[in-house]
């Protein structure tokens, strides 16, 4: 496949400018960029998802115009996308074939579309059942069904866009196995990625885009990922987990014999003025549920929560936001932001009861100042703050989600996988702005998958599996292996002792 001098451009924003692009079969090729550098937009015209405005491609010597998603489908191109777009209702073998339903006739043929399922995820080796409703999976397993669902319209030309966001290390090693065993099909794969550590597992070559624009093509193994960097961001980056020391101040937040359904069990723990305070374990391990149970969001069933020393009802989000507890969550698209509206009204409607005056009018300059300088602190890439959120980048987004809660006078900040999704550059300013909190006194509380990130910005590390806190440890004082000893504890002691666990 062949692009060239590719161009693209909405409203007020030119996202491609004369871009070249090409994938060999057989090989991987990672296309690297900051967010907002054209990434998905190069590879949603290739899939037909847009029309460009002008450039040549070639798919397996034949030139095509603008393609529809069904004529790039015909050809062999699948994209897998950073959000997943499954419909939940539906089994896992009716999401793989939707759109292309096997008949005999008028009728649908379930049991002819749960085989077929069922080969290719045999063949894949992914153990889910074809008959299972998808909204009953975990992410990461909705993640292998868009795999086999794309693979199952035999893909030659096969687009991951973020595919290990959501997924666990084991998950992460399958994935790159059936990856190194479709490069042994012939099939060539774009992969789109932000962890640069997973590269050096499965990429051949690699392309790299800065603000629209091709930047160069090399094989990986002739570039450092310090090399990389410089070329993603235009610059080099010193310092990818900057630390700040504050002394540590008065408590200011107390959790005390928190319980919400099955994943949070009697959960207690402190956060303190001028700290960071992290929260490490193994996915569904009780982390996200623990924030969204402390803001409101799930009802907690006992416990207590104390902030400066008084203890505070919270019912709902409402009552969190009123006491100065916020939540930037997981799922931006699904909790944290409205796609439809403007970055304007994102950051302004939780903010309201700021923005109004007696009469209940929003001041229109007081809301200015809030979104510009949320804007400018964050550095969102936007033409204007009137622009819909739902056409930002992945990492703009969630900038915009952090934004919210930027102009509130917030004791506690909760950040659920702040950086996922996100660019080198724009982790290292959720960094800045999470020590920026650190300096003005504010408790930090921050969930993440990756252990490297942990360990470089929390200044305390929590550890929780299978619902519970299983360990404390100072960031400077422990090492990978005691966190993860610590997160597979419950798991250890099951599987050694032959014991059952009194609480399963």
């Amino acid at each position: 496949m062949s692009m060239r001098g590719i161009c693209k451009s909405f409203p007020g924003v030119k996202a491609l400018d004369q871009v070249q692009f090409e994938l060999r079969a057989g090989e991987v090729m990672a296309l690297l960029g900051e967010n907002g550098a054209g990434k998905s937009t190069l590879m949603k015209i290739l899939s037909g998802v847009y029309t460009r405005d002008a450039g040549t491609l070639e798919i397996f010597g034949k030139s095509y115009g603008n393609l529809t998603p069904r004529q790039a489908q015909g050809i062999g191109v699948a994209i897998i996308h950073q959000e997943l777009n499954m419909c939940r209702h539906l089994t896992v073998a009716e999401n793989m074939f939707l759109g292309r339903e096997k008949r005999r006739g008028f009728v649908l043929s379930d049991a002819e579309m749960e085989r077929e399922a069922a080969r290719v995820l045999g063949e894949l080796k992914i153990d889910i059942d074809p008959k299972q409703v998808v909204g009953e999976l975990p992410v990461s397993k909705q993640q292998m069904v868009e795999i086999a669902k794309a693979l199952s319209t035999n893909a030659r030309v096969l687009i991951m866009d973020e595919p290990t966001s959501a997924l666990t290390s084991r998950e992460i090693d399958d994935l790159f196995r059936i990856i190194h065993q479709l490069k042994r099909e012939g099939r060539g794969i774009v992969y789109i990625s932000h962890r640069l550590e997973e590269l050096q597992h499965i990429v051949d070559r690699v392309t790299i885009m800065r603000d629209g624009q091709f930047i160069t093509s090399v094989h990986f193994q002739d570039v450092t990922l310090d090399q990389i960097i410089a070329h993603m961001v235009g610059r080099e980056i010193k310092e990818k987990f900057p630390r700040v020391h504050c002394e540590r101040g008065k408590k200011v937040l107390e959790v005390r014999h928190l319980n919400a359904g099955r994943m949070v069990r009697d959960v207690s723990f402190d956060l303190y003025e001028g700290e960071i305070v992290g929260f490490a374990g193994l996915m569904g391990a009780g982390r996200t549920e623990t924030t969204r149970a402390i803001f409101g969001v799930d009802p907690k069933e006992s416990g207590e929560i104390v902030l400066d020393g008084r203890a505070v009802q919270i019912r709902g989000p409402q009552d969190a936001i009123r006491a100065g507890i916020v939540l930037a969550p997981e799922d931006r698209k699904k909790d944290g932001l409205c796609t439809k509206l403007s970055i304007r009204h994102n950051i302004a409607l939780p903010n309201l009861d700021l923005l109004c005056g007696p009469l209940g009018v929003v001041s229109s300059s007081r809301e200015n100042a809030m979104c510009e300088k949320a804007v400018e602190s964050l550095k969102i890439k936007t033409p204007n703050i009137d622009m819909d959120a739902g056409n930002l980048s992945g990492g703009n987004q969630q900038k915009v989600v952090v934004g919210k809660w930027l102009a509130r006078d917030s004791r506690v900040v909760m950040f659920d996988e702040p950086t996922r999704g996100i660019d080198v550059a724009a982790k290292v300013e959720i960094y800045h702005l999470m020590n920026r909190l650190k300096e003005q006194g504010i408790a930090v509380m921050f969930v993440s998958s990756e252990m490297p990130e942990v360990m470089g910005i929390a200044d305390r590390i929590i550890v929780m599996c299978d619902g519970r806190i299983t360990g404390e440890v100072m960031a400077g004082e422990t090492t990978q292996n005691e966190i993860l000893t610590l997160a597979t504890r419950f798991e250890n002691k099951f599987a050694g002792d032959g014991e059952g666990r009194k609480d399963a």
